[in-house]
């Protein structure tokens, strides 16, 4: 794989990226894809381990060994066709995945992982550059539809896939742009809006078609979202016009922090903020947008969804960024021994927090203070300290006496992750839940992804839980499958 002696001979290369001064001045991706011949040394790295673990380390199972010695051999369009064989969206994981297959990588035991995911960034660039990302038509037409609510990236994954086996598949999305939380949870800085919108193209072309700004079912709404003035669209009107539908919207109840003050102006979701910024990018005008201009701001909550808010912040000019979490300050690094090849609970610095940013662990939050005309103020504190319970096994968190402290807060961003899909879809087709408040599914045997409601399926946060792009990329892939079984007796498509 590669060169034999390439992990010895050359070290691991980050892709470049934009000056943390300059970048926070706009909303444009900032880091840049390896030159042909910095890939083509990358995936020299690449060893010749006989069990590849990078390949069971990524959820959509990328034939990682064999993109990377096509590209260290220059051979960049069977690359390119290698990579797609398994992942529709290359260019999204290749941005916004945090790559557990490096992680897996069997040279990561006591070495620098290969850049697995800066080789999958080159390919895809590479490949719409040279035009090679062409749409797939089918060659012959079933006859069958498939309804396929929500348009994030199982969805896609799931329609495409569909499309192709010669289905007739129409997307359905409440919002008024294709692309889920994709469109509106991930920040363009990190992963620019163009890249859903020729995947669309391309989909359009295959026979795709979609749907914005209508609401499957009656019942609440995402938050932030207080009504609907859009098209509706009940259950039982798809059951009767599709052969078969899918839901794969996203896990977008979020966990909330019922402390006292949390009904003050200035206290809210992270998907109430970051949301709006990227309708700002997108050309939209946002009536009261949030905003961080000149405000000290409070994150609560160390994720993903944490570092996009401060990113976000210091884009609008915030006075200061303070991001709090509740569990402890990870590790530096992992103990590779123990962990590998699973993914390791380590620090991890975002280029978000590299743009400016306080951190702190082990912090609750007790409540929030506010002004006469009912804005939020200041945040009340303290730490805690983690011990485990010898009786139960489990973490038991109690408050450091005398630790308890105060921090100005003018908009305190909640970013504490999301317990389940908002219920209101489920609820109206009558899928039976998991004790998680998801779709119940299983993934194996002939009904895959089938939920209890016959013809009805359902994949990615919908059915797991909040996850990654690439599980729900997996998901979709898969469930296509079983719909396409389900539809014609037995399915070509891969799993």
């Amino acid at each position: 794989m590669g060169k034999v002696t390439g992990f010895i001979e050359f070290q691991r290369l980050q892709e470049a990226a934009e000056d943390s001064g300059s970048r926070v001045r706009h909303y444009r991706e900032f880091v840049m894809h390896l030159s042909d011949q910095q890939a083509q040394q990358q995936g020299a790295r690449c060893m010749d381990c006989g069990i590849p673990f990078c390949q069971s380390g990524c959820p959509v199972n990328n034939i990682i060994p064999d993109f990377n010695d096509l590209v260290f051999n220059n051979q960049w369009r069977a690359a390119l066709d290698t990579l797609h064989s398994t992942n529709n969206f290359p260019e999204f994981t290749g941005r916004i995945c945090p790559a557990p297959c490096e992680a897996a990588c069997t040279l990561n035991i006591n070495n620098d992982a290969v850049g697995i995911k800066s080789i999958e960034h080159a390919i895809i660039d590479k490949g719409w550059e040279m035009g090679w990302v062409v749409p797939q038509p089918p060659a012959t037409r079933t006859g069958r539809s498939v309804a396929v609510v929500g348009s994030g990236p199982a969805g896609l994954a799931c329609a495409q896939q569909l499309a192709r086996a010669g289905h007739s598949v129409t997307v359905f999305e409440k919002n008024d742009r294709i692309g889920g939380l994709l469109r509106y949870g991930i920040p363009d800085f990190k992963m620019e809006k163009s890249h859903i919108d020729r995947r669309v193209a391309q989909m359009r072309a295959e026979g795709v078609s979609f749907r914005t700004g209508v609401l499957v079912g009656d019942g609440t709404l995402a938050p932030g979202v207080t009504d609907w003035s859009g098209e509706r669209i009940s259950p039982a009107e798809l059951q009767a016009a599709f052969d078969a539908v899918v839901l794969t919207g996203g896990a977008e109840l979020p966990r909330d922090l019922p402390v006292p003050g949390r009904e003050l102006a200035g206290v809210h979701f992270a998907m109430e903020f970051l949301p709006q910024q990227n309708k700002v990018v997108a050309g939209d005008t946002v009536a009261g947008q949030i905003m961080a201009t000149g405000k000290h701001v409070v994150v609560i909550g160390g994720g993903d969804t944490g570092s996009d808010c401060v990113g976000t912040s210091n884009r609008h000019g915030a006075a200061s960024v303070t991001q709090f979490e509740l569990m402890p300050q990870p590790p530096e690094s992992e103990n590779k021994a123990l962990t590998w090849p699973y993914w390791p609970t380590k620090m991890r610095t975002s280029s978000s927090h590299e743009e400016g940013c306080e951190r702190d662990w082990s912090i609750t939050t007790k409540a929030f203070k506010g002004d006469a005309q009912g804005r939020v103020t200041a945040l009340v504190g303290a730490k805690v300290e983690w011990t485990r319970d010898p009786a139960s096994g489990q973490m038991r968190m109690t408050e450091v006496p005398g630790s308890e402290f105060e921090i100005p807060a003018d908009l305190v961003l909640f970013a504490m992750g999301f317990v389940a899909p908002v219920g209101s879809v489920l609820e109206a087709f009558g899928v039976a839940k998991d004790g998680r408040g998801n779709a119940r599914a299983d993934t194996e045997g002939e009904a895959s992804y089938a939920t209890s409601v016959p013809k009805v399926f359902a994949a990615g946060d919908m059915r797991r839980g909040q996850s990654l792009v690439v599980w729900a990329i997996r998901e979709g892939r898969q469930c296509a499958r079983s719909v396409d079984a389900f539809l014609m007796g037995s399915s070509a498509l891969p799993r």
